[in-house]
């Protein structure tokens, strides 16, 4: 689905929830804005529930955001402010639900009509934010990699290369939205904002105060249990992921490299080097003419045509040891079942310590042999030892951790491997000595392998999670806490 066709059932949607609020309240103040106020409504339901689907995945975006903001005003004058976003980082999760919980209740809220003023406010105030942020994120694209965006005399031409956030996640991974096409969404709904602030009193009103407040407090309740339960109990109940059980990923993965390769350069973007012009040459006029508009030009980006089939994440997927060796096959291209354990954060800390290291010296002598030529030899003898102290650092392990690979994943792997089903581990941000560190403190010997913090998190939400492969097919994902016995998993996939 495109965000056009999406807009085009909301607005159907908001004409008959419009039409049958005309006929049975016989009228309203306004029947363009009780449309508008359901047609926002409407829209904010639906952005808020494909994100209450799955919170974590706003959380990592919120994540990108604020990692993006500390670097952005670090080495400014406003570097006072870096500092907050590393702080801010550690609540996201929280934040995330929050701001969804918020978006839907808004929307309800636009549609009863309750608290007309405050609501008006609120949509206005919220509409705020999201431009701002999507603003911002799309005019990175003016920036140049190795420049801060306040850098404002070093903005160039716009290229979507440059945005540092490459996707808003305004409808999570239901729609993925350029920033510069979710800030043009934005701006477009700032008119309705600043129309409810101007004629609030229009709005129609269903049921009475009481009533309404009832609906927004049970709403409230419900989205919270319902936003924890799609992360913290199990994996969010509708997949909007491209790894989502039952996908042929190498199979996509194949198409998706097949049409990314088919792609053609059909022409180059320009800039010249004295006036600054900016020119789209075809691609065989660029060849012909290489030597001279090279001469003139200088490169800015090259036209390509649209894959036939859109990467996703998918094409990324790559799994390697700690050395650096593709080991994807062991999920693509294997016939026989595999359980992958997935983990995008090995929970561990490093503490600080100070450790007496011993130093012995030694003397050097040359010793010859009375009566033997060449007889030299050289001897070395203690001549002190010294002991200093060296600040290091003890890596412990977090204990809720490890005792949940020892309770599920632990039972898991020696009940598969009495069936031949080899289990591995797929963790990030941890290098080989921290991965034997970790086998040891869990007790789950297999191997151990690496791969993209991003890449993982899109695989999967559980930390740890569970994964039956087999033929490249992602039959089943589970949360660690939604595992089911052994016996039963053999029965329903491995028949």
């Amino acid at each position: 689905m495109t965000l056009v066709s999406l807009v085009i059932y909301i607005a159907i949607a908001a004409i008959v929830l419009t039409a049958g609020m005309w006929f049975i309240k016989k009228g309203s103040k306004s029947l363009l804005m009780s449309y508008t106020q359901n047609f926002t409504g409407l829209l904010f339901l639906f952005s808020g529930w494909v994100k209450a689907v799955d919170p974590l995945g706003t959380a990592f975006k919120m994540e990108d955001y604020f990692a993006e903001f500390y670097v952005t005003f670090s080495g400014t004058a406003m570097s006072f402010l870096a500092p907050l976003f590393p702080f801010l980082s550690g609540y996201s999760t929280i934040f995330a639900i929050l701001m969804i919980i918020f978006e839907i209740v808004l929307g309800m809220m636009l549609i009863l009509g309750d608290r007309p003023k405050l609501t008006a406010w609120f949509f206005f105030l919220l509409v705020l934010f999201f431009t701002a942020l999507t603003g911002f994120t799309f005019l990175t694209g003016y920036v140049p990699g190795d420049q801060n965006f306040f850098s404002f005399s070093e903005w160039t031409t716009y290229d979507a290369k440059n945005m540092r956030v490459t996707d808003c996640g305004c409808f999570g991974d239901f729609i993925k939205l350029e920033p510069r096409i979710s800030f043009y969404k934005d701006v477009l709904l700032m008119i309705p904002a600043f129309f409810f602030i101007w004629r609030y009193r229009d709005m129609h009103q269903w049921f009475d105060s009481s009533t309404r407040n009832n609906i927004s407090t049970l709403l409230t309740i419900l989205l919270l249990v319902y936003c924890v339960y799609n992360f913290h109990w199990n994996e969010p109940h509708v997949d909007f992921r491209p790894f989502k059980n039952g996908a042929h990923i190498y199979e996509i993965q194949q198409k998706e490299r097949k049409a990314a390769s088919e792609v053609q350069v059909v022409a180059m973007k320009m800039r010249h080097k004295t006036s600054g012009e900016i020119r789209e040459i075809p691609y065989n006029e660029y060849l012909k003419n290489l030597s001279t508009l090279t001469e003139e030009f200088e490169t800015i980006e090259q036209i390509k045509t649209e894959p036939s089939i859109p990467a996703t994440k998918i094409s990324d997927f790559s799994i390697t040891t700690f050395s650096g060796d593709e080991v994807g096959d062991v999920y693509l291209y294997n016939p026989e079942p595999h359980l992958m354990i997935p983990v995008y954060k090995a929970e561990y800390t490093m503490i600080p310590v100070t450790k007496t290291v011993t130093d012995t010296l030694y003397n050097t002598d040359t010793l010859a042999v009375e009566g033997f030529k060449d007889s030299i030899q050289i001897v070395k003898s203690v001549s002190d030892i010294q002991t200093r102290e060296v600040e290091s650092y003890d890596l412990v392990w977090d204990e809720e951790f490890i005792m949940t690979l020892k309770e599920t994943i632990l039972p898991l792997q020696k009940a598969a491997s009495d069936d031949n089903v080899e289990l591995s581990v797929v963790v990030s941000g941890i290098d080989e000595e921290k991965a034997a560190s970790l086998a040891k403190a869990s007790g789950i010997d297999v191997p151990y392998y690496t791969a993209d913090e991003k890449l993982i998190k899109t695989i999967m939400r559980s930390n740890p999670g569970i994964i039956l492969w087999k033929n490249g097919v992602l039959l089943q994902k589970w949360h660690y806490k939604k595992l089911p016995e052994w016996n039963e998993i053999k029965a329903l996939y491995l028949k």
